[in-house]
C-alpha cells in the first residue's frame, strides 16, 4: 500500500498565547489541490478518572460557556511546561475537587480533534482518593460528587456528560475489574 502525504507550503501564526497557537497552513494534496487550513495547537491536558471501591466516579458539575451548557466532567487541566503529567493530573483533582487521588496510573492518551486541533489529552486512573482540607476553586465547579459508574453511563446517554475525556474514561471504566 502506497502512502501519499500532503505537502505543507507554509504556516502563518494568526494569534498565540499560553493557551493556544492559531495558524493558517497552506496545504497541497497529492492530486495537486491546494487550500488553506486553520490549525490550533494547545498544551497537553491531563485528567483523572477517580473511582472508589463502590464503583463510583468523582465528577464535577460546571458551566462551559463555549457551548453554554452545564455538564459533568472529570477533573483536569493543562500540564504546566516541564511538569510531570501524572503530577499535573493529581494536582488538578485536588485543586478542583478537594480530593487527593491515591496512586496514578496512565489509562489512555488521545487527540480530541486531529483534523484541526493538536492537543494531546492524557487520562489517568486513581483507585480511590482521600478528602483534604483544600477548598475547591469556586471558578472550577458548581458541584463535586461521587456518581455510580452505571449512572455516569446513563448521564452520557442523556447528554449530561459530553466532554470527550469524560466519555472515554467512563466507558473505559466499564472494563476495569472490580477492586
Amino acid at each position: 500500500m502506497s502512502r501519499t502525504q500532503w505537502t505543507i507550503h507554509g504556516e502563518r501564526v494568526v494569534d498565540e498565547n499560553r493557551h493556544i497557537k492559531l495558524s493558517t497552513v497552506d496545504i497541497e494534496l497529492p492530486d495537486g489541490v491546494k487550500f488553506t487550513q486553520y490549525v490550533a495547537r494547545m498544551p497537553r491536558c491531563a485528567m483523572t478518572l477517580v473511582i472508589n471501591d463502590n464503583r463510583e466516579v468523582l465528577l464535577m458539575y460546571r458551566h462551559r460557556f463555549i457551548i453554554d451548557r452545564w455538564v459533568w466532567e472529570l477533573p483536569g487541566g493543562y500540564v504546566d511546561h516541564a511538569e510531570d503529567v501524572a503530577a499535573a493530573a493529581a494536582r488538578e483533582v485536588e485543586e478542583e475537587t478537594g480530593w487527593r487521588p491515591r496512586a496514578m496510573d496512565h489509562l489512555v492518551t488521545y487527540q480530541p480533534s486531529i483534523g484541526t486541533l493538536d492537543q494531546p489529552q492524557e487520562i489517568y486512573l486513581s483507585h480511590g482518593a482521600d478528602l483534604t482540607d483544600t477548598v475547591p476553586d469556586i471558578n472550577e465547579a458548581e458541584d463535586v460528587r461521587w456518581i455510580p459508574l452505571v449512572d455516569a453511563v446513563a448521564m452520557i446517554d442523556r447528554g449530561e456528560i459530553i466532554g470527550a475525556a469524560t466519555v472515554i474514561a467512563v466507558y473505559r471504566a466499564l472494563s476495569l475489574p472490580s477492586e
